[in-house]
Formats: C-alpha cells, sequence, structure tokens
C-alpha cells in the first residue's frame, strides 16, 4: 500500500497522474486529503486517517508518498506512524513561507516545537528524498543540506516543482518500500 499525500494544490490534475504512476509498484494507492488551511487540524486529520490505512491493509511495508507540502507531512506522519516515507521536493517550512496562503501558518511552528526531539536522528534511512534542480518554488540545495545527514537523496535534473514524472524514480521507490534497494 502506497498512501499518497498531495501538495498545497490539492485540485492539480498532476496529482492524480502521480497516483496513476505510483499504482505501477503497487495497485493499493490510497490518497488521503487534507485542507492545507489549518495546519494543527490537517496534523491530527492526516495521522487518523494514515492509521486507519495501516491497520486495514495486509502489506507488511506501507509506505507514505508526498510532494511539496505533502512532502513535509509525509516526512512527519510517516515518522509518527511507524512507516517509511518518500518525499519529493518537500516543503521543509511552511511557517516562512506559505504566510498569505494559509490562515495559520504559525501553526507549523508549534507543530515543530511539540515534535519528537531529533525525530530526522530516529528516524535516519526510513524517507528517501527526491528533489529536483529545476524546482522554481523551494530551493532545494538549502532542503539537501537539511535531509541528506539523515536520509538517502536522489537528485532530478528535469522535474519542476509539481514533479509530474515520477517514472523515472518508481523502480528506486520500489526498492525502497520493499527493503531491496
Amino acid at each position: 500500500m502506497i498512501i499518497y499525500l498531495h501538495g498545497f494544490d490539492s485540485t492539480s490534475p498532476g496529482n492524480h497522474e502521480k497516483v496513476m504512476q505510483l499504482q505501477f509498484i503497487d495497485d493499493d494507492v490510497r490518497a488521503v486529503t487534507y485542507s492545507t488551511m489549518h495546519p494543527k487540524h490537517d496534523m491530527s486529520h492526516l495521522l487518523k486517517e494514515v492509521m486507519r490505512d495501516i491497520r486495514e491493509t495486509s502489506d507488511p511495508n506501507p509506505i507514505i508518498c508526498g510532494v511539496g507540502l505533502g512532502g513535509y507531512w509525509s516526512e512527519r506522519i510517516g515518522f509518527l506512524a511507524g512507516i517509511k516515507s518518500v518525499i519529493v521536493n518537500p516543503n521543509l517550512n511552511p511557517a516562512d513561507n506559505m504566510e498569505g496562503k494559509i490562515d495559520r501558518p504559525e501553526e507549523y511552528l508549534d507543530i515543530a516545537g511539540k515534535c519528537v526531539s531529533e525525530f530526522r536522528n530516529k528516524n535516519k534511512g526510513r524517507t528517501l528524498v527526491i528533489l529536483s534542480r529545476k524546482d522554481e518554488v523551494l530551493d532545494n540545495e538549502k532542503s539537501h543540506e537539511a535531509l541528506s545527514p539523515y536520509y538517502d537523496v536522489v537528485w532530478d535534473e528535469e522535474q519542476t516543482h509539481k514533479f509530474k514524472k515520477l517514472s523515472p524514480h518508481l523502480q528506486k521507490i520500489k526498492a525502497f518500500k520493499e527493503g531491496t534497494e
């Protein structure tokens, strides 16, 4: 089972395309939607939905995958749920760059303050990071600097922030999911 979390633009047709691409790895791809507007509520909702999906599956290796803001949540929810995550162009600092787009961006700071201390160190090796060199929204060099001490990072030379084509990375994601990498 793969749980897919959309980014800030939940209505983008690219979300459906990514779900379809992920089905080449696993037939059971479940898209979980969330508001993107209320971080504390989103975190509670996502954790509840993901834990329900994990209980309902017989897959011994479920993963959670997200792009952009969905990558932010996938890393955290995956850690809290005890499953691996794949994060694509994750928005690591939504409190800084979501100002004016969401109701309460400061809630991200509160969430970070309440998170398990050194969670990335405790989650080491359980997240696969895919970053675009052509990301026009985020500075992925900074993301690489923050994440590479803890996780494997794969660079993509072609995709932009929304990452329309996961296909070049599907075998890597599959190997990570199955633990055969």
